[in-house]
This record gives structure tokens, C-alpha cells and sequence, in this order.
């Protein structure tokens, strides 16, 4: 009698997958251990469905090796970035947050985030390098309406360069950064440069990935913050500049219509200019947050 040799071997997989799986079944956590058993099961049916050969196993231990390689404690961050252009952070942040009704949408937090930055005053520019002046303000709210006083509001950007402060050595570090606070009636004013559209950068494994696939790196112009206020939920989001080219295509696809913002035009002189000591024509965002309760 002749042995069928492809069904021997895929019971021979799956007898192997069923005792990795087992082995983690005495794991104390129950969370973990679901972890770790459905990853294992995942991992098994993506070599299997793909056929999985030595030499490309290898170049993904090469290719992870690298991304580790190219990380550091304070900026970059090649994982976080591999997970932004696999769509798995815009994916957990979508678990995550189910916002209630009328909260502000969130969106993927990016790699290139620095604690401490410097507090602002109301309306202090934030901008140590040349743009386009602009000015973006508006009001932070909980859901019930109800404007929420002294919430801190971390903000960041690139420079006109496509580049954070951090990521480019010639920048000071506080450059396009800030922490503000709302005042007694919620209002929050940010003067800073009118944010661009950039590159994510290329020049690690991730830009390699998205090189071999056809993929742009290209971010649309955005404006990230990270907002808290007692009682409720933190709010990462960005603000993306309603006219950029690169909406439909955001390398990390982090883009949500109710994000989108409108730079006006605003001429010199004009009451919002004095108010923020702003000389020449500049530009205005307006945008009201809504938090949801903790």
C-alpha cells in the first residue's frame, strides 16, 4: 500500500504546531498564554500557507536583527515604524479606542515622540526654524460639552526639512514641540509654522521594505498631539492639512476624515496677528477636541 507523503507531512506540521502550542499552556498569566498560543498558531499557518524556504526565513532574522539594530532610547524607533506601515498600529489603535460618540478620533502615536519638552504659554510660538507662520486654535471639550480648563496639550512637527527636531542634529531640541495648557474656558492657541507633507525615514530596513514592494514612504502634512485632562481618556491624535497630495496614500495610514483641518489665509496686521505678534500674511487652523471620560 503506497503512503500519501503530503498528508504525512502536514500531520507532521500540525502534530508539531499542536505541541508548541501545548508547551505554553501552564503559563501562569492567562492573557499571555493566549497570547503566545495564538501567535504560535498564526506564525505556523503563515510559513505553511506560504511555504516558508530557508534562505527567505533567514533574511526575515536578518531583516529583524536590523530593525532592532536601529532603534534607541530617546528618537528613532525602526519597530514602531514597521508596525505603522504594516497597518498593525492604526489596528490596535482601532481596538483600543472606541471612543464614545463624539469623542475626536485618534490615530497612531509615530516613533518620533520626546518627553519633556518645553511648557508653553498660551500662543507661544513653538517654532525656532523658518515657515510659513501659522496659528491653530480652538477649544478641548468633554463629551457632554463642557469645556475642560488647564488640559495639557503635548504638540509636535517637523520642520520645512520633513524632519523632527531630534531626528535632525541641526535643530535645537525643543524645535516645533511644546506642552500648552487650556485656559479657564478650554481655549487652547498654538503659533507655530504651517506643518509638511514628509518622508518617513527610508534609510533603515522599513525604507528597504517599502523600496522592494513599490511602496512611497510619504506622509501627509500633520500636526501630532497627545492631550490629557483629569477624568478623562488621553487623546493621540494628529491634524492633517485638508489640501495635501498625500491623503489618500499615507505611508502609515493613519489619515481619518474628521481630522482634516484648513489652513486659511490670513492677511498682515489683522486682530489674530497682533494678538500673537505675528508680522506678515500667516496662516489659521481652527479645531475643537473632544475627549471621552476615563
Amino acid at each position: 500500500m503506497e503512503t500519501d507523503v503530503t498528508t504525512e507531512h502536514d500531520d507532521s506540521d500540525m502534530r508539531l504546531t499542536e505541541q508548541v502550542v501545548a508547551s505554553f499552556a501552564g503559563t501562569p498569566d492567562a492573557r499571555l498564554r493566549t497570547l503566545m498560543q495564538s501567535l504560535v498558531r498564526h506564525m505556523h499557518a503563515f510559513v505553511r500557507e506560504t511555504e516558508l524556504t530557508e534562505e527567505e526565513w533567514m533574511s526575515a532574522i536578518r531583516f529583524l536583527t536590523e530593525t532592532g539594530k536601529m532603534c534607541d532610547e530617546v528618537v528613532r524607533q525602526e519597530f514602531i515604524l514597521l508596525s505603522d506601515t504594516l497597518g498593525v498600529s492604526m489596528l490596535v489603535d482601532a481596538i483600543n479606542h472606541r471612543f464614545s460618540t463624539g469623542a475626536t478620533d485618534t490615530t497612531v502615536f509615530g516613533p518620533f515622540y520626546i518627553k519633556g519638552m518645553p511648557e508653553r504659554a498660551y500662543g507661544e510660538n513653538m517654532a525656532y526654524t523658518p515657515g510659513v507662520p501659522a496659528v491653530v486654535h480652538g477649544q478641548v471639550r468633554g463629551t457632554d460639552g463642557i469645556p475642560i480648563a488647564n488640559a495639557v496639550l503635548d504638540v509636535w512637527q517637523t520642520a520645512e526639512n520633513g524632519m523632527y527636531s531630534g531626528q535632525d542634529a541641526a535643530q535645537p531640541l525643543g524645535n516645533l514641540r511644546g506642552r500648552y495648557r487650556t485656559d479657564a474656558e478650554g481655549r487652547y492657541a498654538i503659533t507655530t509654522i504651517l506643518p509638511v507633507s514628509y518622508p518617513i525615514p527610508t534609510d533603515g530596513p522599513v525604507g528597504r521594505m517599502l523600496d522592494a514592494t513599490g511602496r512611497h514612504p510619504w506622509r501627509p502634512a500633520h500636526l501630532h498631539f497627545m492631550i490629557d485632562a483629569p477624568g478623562h481618556r488621553r487623546l493621540v491624535t494628529h491634524l492633517f492639512d485638508q489640501d495635501d497630495k498625500y491623503l489618500e496614500s499615507d505611508a502609515v495610514f493613519g489619515v481619518k476624515p474628521s481630522l482634516l483641518v484648513c489652513y486659511r489665509e490670513r492677511t498682515a496686521g489683522d486682530d489674530l496677528a497682533r494678538r500673537f505678534n505675528l508680522n506678515g500674511p500667516y496662516r489659521e487652523a481652527n479645531y475643537d477636541f473632544v475627549l471621552d471620560r476615563s
